[in-house]
């Protein structure tokens, strides 16, 4: 049996009423079984006044999470909040835990803290959630993805690159204990009875515009040439100067179509000096991509069928959703940034218990053409774990 819960305060500054605020949530919702673990996420505001560190050090349990731009939860949804979600069980088990700085030796720093958490268990996780630091210019998604898909095969992966509320992501930290990082993973291991299952919600296939080329030089999440021009160059002469982290792109590859029906869509974060672009996720040499228009519509109905499909599967406990900050962008030009937020408390609210926040990318399971779960990075998607 696992039972959950989602509480919530607004109080920014005096550390003792946030926690009180929280502890009286908790005393009405959940009765803490054998094995106990929290979710957080919050406005960087909660980090800087000693309010996150206060309630994580005075919980009886780790507690793991992000930042993020905006959240929700079944009672509540704002910008200015912190928000946790509690997941306790007597024959679920989790075990959770953080990286030493991953700007280096990525792989051999998140093996070796698996390693130490794990401590003689022989069972393999039967689920993964991990908090990314948000490091674009050194690490890919893709390649968060890869590392715990090699340390644990088979293992199911969900969960976000940590985001902020700024235009520049400069405030984006991963939580551990009450302890902030800009450049360490925290993560949490699930052992025992558990079954997990995803849901994606991304952009439709059909919404692709004219606009097409091929990639010709690539590494990783670094685009060099597309058509051999440098993707600036590229952009510029097709007559887009101004491509933002709000146009996606939408990537085909042979790789990629063996992963299912679920598109692979990328970001462009940033260019460099000599013209190359930084993308959230990795692109294929020679692979090809399309632009791909959206709207607020799309957006949320994209999400409105999402949700609904929450309500087709049985014995559900609680659920975790994140939404690509890029989908909250576009809807604040029609002042409807909150609309995904409204449409999971309209659907959940008084049913599962449920804690949604926004990501600097999405990491999520999708079936294959064999019908297994491959681990996936994904952009301008909205991503659910059901537990």
């Amino acid at each position: 049996m696992l039972n959950c819960a989602s509480v919530y305060t607004y109080e920014v500054d005096d550390p003792e009423t946030a926690l009180a605020d929280i502890k009286t949530q908790l005393d009405e919702k959940i009765i803490y079984l054998k094995n106990t673990v929290g979710m957080v996420m919050c406005n960087i505001e909660f980090i800087s006044s000693g309010v996150l560190r206060y309630i994580c050090e005075n919980l009886p349990f780790d507690i793991a999470g992000t930042t993020t731009a905006s959240q929700a939860v079944n009672d509540e949804a704002g910008d200015l909040i912190l928000t946790l979600f509690i997941m306790t069980s007597d024959d679920i088990s989790f075990k959770a835990g953080v990286t030493e700085s991953l700007r280096e030796n990525t792989y051999e720093r998140t093996k070796a803290a698996y390693e130490k958490l794990k401590n003689g268990e022989t069972e393999q996780p039967k689920l993964i959630i991990a908090y990314a630091p948000f490091l674009i210019d050194l690490h890919s998604g893709d390649e968060y993805v890869r590392i715990w898909s090699k340390i644990i095969p088979g293992t199911p992966l969900f969960g976000t690159i940590t985001t902020d509320d700024t235009a520049t992501f400069n405030d984006c930290e991963t939580i551990f204990n009450g302890v902030n990082m800009k450049d360490a993973m925290s993560f949490v291991l699930f052992y025992g009875d558990i079954n997990p299952r995803f849901l994606i919600a991304t952009l439709p296939e059909d919404n692709v515009l004219s606009l097409r080329g091929t990639i010709t030089g690539s590494k990783e999440n670094f685009v060099y040439t597309v058509n051999n021009t440098t993707i600036r160059d590229f952009f510029n002469e097709s007559g887009i100067k101004d491509i933002k982290i709000t146009t996606p792109i939408m990537v085909s590859s042979a790789e990629n179509e063996a992963e299912g029906e679920v598109p692979v869509i990328r970001a462009l974060y940033a260019y460099t000096d000599d013209g190359a672009g930084i993308f959230a996720g990795d692109i294929e040499e020679g692979s090809t991509f399309s632009l791909l228009s959206f709207s607020s519509k799309v957006i949320k109905s994209t999400f409105e069928n999402e949700v609904k499909e929450i309500g087709k599967y049985q014995d559900v406990n609680g659920a975790i959703l994140f939404s690509c900050a890029s989908r909250r962008m576009a809807l604040m030009g029609d002042n409807e940034e909150s609309a995904e937020q409204q449409i999971a408390r309209n659907a959940l609210g008084k049913k599962l218990p449920f804690i949604m926040g926004y990501s600097g990318g999405e990491m999520c399971p999708v079936i294959a053409d064999n019908g297994k779960l491959v681990n996936r990075f994904h952009n301008y998607s909205a991503i659910v774990l059901l537990v």
